[in-house]
């Protein structure tokens, strides 16, 4: 049965909410993961254009004695070499996170504003999501 306009709203407004959180959430851990795992990247790519001289030229006593322009451009190189393979283990990282913490399946759907009798229910292994009759056969994905 629908719901009236003011507790619509006030639903409406915690779904919004709800599905905002999980979405910072996915954001978040999204963030921690790539930035773990592209962090040899990163370091590689800013000790080679720290020290190249036609970039920062540093001053740094690592600079001067261990790094010249070539390998600072061997740095560089090989920064973006390896950041696609690593960008695939992250994202294959964050797609196992996601999946196993049930995630993406916790958006909850805009009908539980509008109409009643939608229940909140615990699904598979203790995610909290909503479906009417909670049916456990539902999958995110295959």
């Amino acid at each position: 049965e629908p719901r009236s306009p003011c507790c619509c709203l006030a639903w409406a407004l915690l779904i919004g909410t709800m599905n905002s959180l999980v979405f910072l959430l996915n954001l978040l851990l999204m963030f921690v993961i790539f930035t773990i795992v592209l962090l040899p990247t990163i370091v590689v790519v800013y000790f080679g254009f720290q020290c190249h001289s036609q970039v920062l030229h540093s001053s740094a006593r690592y600079c001067k004695s261990i790094l010249d322009d070539n390998s600072s451009s061997a740095l560089i190189i090989l920064g973006f070499v390896i950041m696609s393979p690593l960008l695939v283990v992250a994202m294959a990282i964050y797609c196992s996170l996601a999946r196993r913490l049930q995630l993406l399946v916790c958006f909850q759907p805009y009908s539980l504003a509008l109409y009643k009798g939608g229940r909140w229910c615990r699904r598979g292994e203790g995610a909290l999501c909503c479906a009417r009759g909670c049916n456990t056969q539902l999958k995110a994905w295959v």
